[in-house]
C-alpha cells in the first residue's frame, strides 16, 4: 500500500513536470505575429508561419513582431523651401516588418524603428521638398511623395521593414511667419484690386465715349433727315401754295389776308394803321357791300 502510493505521488510529480516542460517546450504563432527564437541572446531562426512551434525550454526565449501594417504618425518639423520659406510639416507612414531577424538585429523594438523612420523619412522630406517652391508644395506635391516614398523605402529595406506609404497631413506656415505672409499676400490682393478697378474703369470710359460717338452720330442723322424730310414738305407746301395761286390769285389773296386777320385780331389787339392801308382792303370792300 505504502509502495503503490509512492508511486502515485511520483506520477503525479511527473506529470507536472512534463506539463510544465511543454509549456516551456511549445509555443503558437497567431494569424497576425511572427516569432524569433533567441537562445542566449543570439537569434537561431525566425517563424513566420502561423501555429503550433517549439524551441529548447528554458534556454531559448520567443521575441514576437507584429505582421499587420503599422501607423507612425510623426510630430510636425519645420523645413526649408527653394524659395527661402519655413514650412511646417506634419506627416505620417506606414510600414511592417518584414525580416524579423534583420529588424531585431538592427532596431530591437518597434519604438526604436519609429525612432529610425523618423530620422529616415524627415531627411528624405527635407531634401525632395528643398528642390520646390511653396506654392508647389501646398498646390501638387503627389510626384514628391512618390520620390520620398522610393528615397525612403530603400534605406528601410536595410532595417528589415518595409515602408508602404508616406503622407504629408498638414503643411503650415510657423506662427511668426503667418502674420508676414498675411500681410504680404494682403498687399498683393490689393494692388490686384486696384488693377482690375482701373481697367475696369478704362473700359467704362471707352464703352461711355463709343455710346456717346454713336449718339451723337445718330442724332445727326436724325436731324439731317429731318432736316431734308422738312425741306421736302416745305418745298411740297410752297408748291401746292403756288399752284393754288396761279388758278386764283384773287381768292388765294383773300384766303391769305383772312388768315393774317385770325392771327393779328386778339383781345386787347391795339393797331394804328392808316385807313387806306392795303391791309384793310377787304373789311373796307365787305362794309361797302354791307352798306348797300
Amino acid at each position: 500500500m505504502r509502495k503503490a502510493g509512492l508511486f502515485g505521488v511520483f506520477g503525479v510529480i511527473g506529470i507536472i513536470v512534463l506539463v510544465f516542460l511543454a509549456m516551456n517546450s511549445l509555443f503558437v504563432v497567431r494569424e497576425w505575429d511572427q516569432a524569433l527564437v533567441v537562445q542566449l541572446g543570439k537569434p537561431v531562426r525566425t517563424v513566420t508561419e502561423p501555429g503550433l512551434d517549439a524551441k529548447l525550454p528554458f534556454v531559448q526565449r520567443i521575441i514576437r513582431f507584429d505582421k499587420r501594417i503599422l501607423e507612425y504618425d510623426a510630430s510636425p518639423k519645420e523645413l526649408l523651401t527653394q524659395d527661402k520659406q519655413q514650412l511646417v510639416v506634419d506627416n505620417y507612414s506606414r510600414w511592417r516588418i518584414v525580416d524579423p531577424l534583420l529588424f531585431y538585429q538592427r532596431l530591437r523594438t518597434e519604438a526604436g524603428a519609429q525612432s529610425r523612420l523618423d530620422d529616415i523619412i524627415y531627411s528624405d522630406l527635407r531634401e525632395t521638398l528643398g528642390k520646390h517652391a511653396m506654392t508647389e508644395i501646398v498646390s501638387d506635391r503627389r510626384q514628391m511623395m512618390q520620390d520620398i516614398l522610393a528615397n525612403s523605402q530603400e534605406k528601410a529595406q536595410a532595417l528589415g521593414i518595409e515602408l508602404i506609404d508616406v503622407r504629408i497631413k498638414r503643411v503650415d506656415l510657423p506662427e511668426k511667419n503667418e502674420q508676414n505672409v498675411f500681410q504680404r499676400m494682403r498687399t498683393e490682393r490689393e494692388r490686384q484690386a486696384k488693377k482690375f478697378r482701373a481697367e475696369g474703369q478704362e473700359e467704362a470710359k471707352k464703352i461711355t465715349s463709343e455710346a456717346e460717338r454713336e449718339r451723337q452720330i445718330i442724332l445727326a442723322e436724325a436731324d439731317r433727315k429731318s432736316s431734308i424730310i422738312r425741306g421736302q414738305g416745305e418745298a411740297e407746301a410752297t408748291k401746292i401754295y403756288a399752284s393754288a395761286y396761279n388758278r386764283d390769285p384773287e381768292f388765294y389773296s383773300f384766303l391769305r389776308t383772312l388768315q393774317s386777320y385770325e392771327k393779328s385780331f386778339t383781345e386787347e389787339t391795339t393797331f394804328v394803321l392808316s385807313p387806306q392801308t392795303e391791309f384793310f382792303r377787304y373789311l373796307k370792300g365787305l362794309g361797302m357791300r354791307t352798306a348797300r
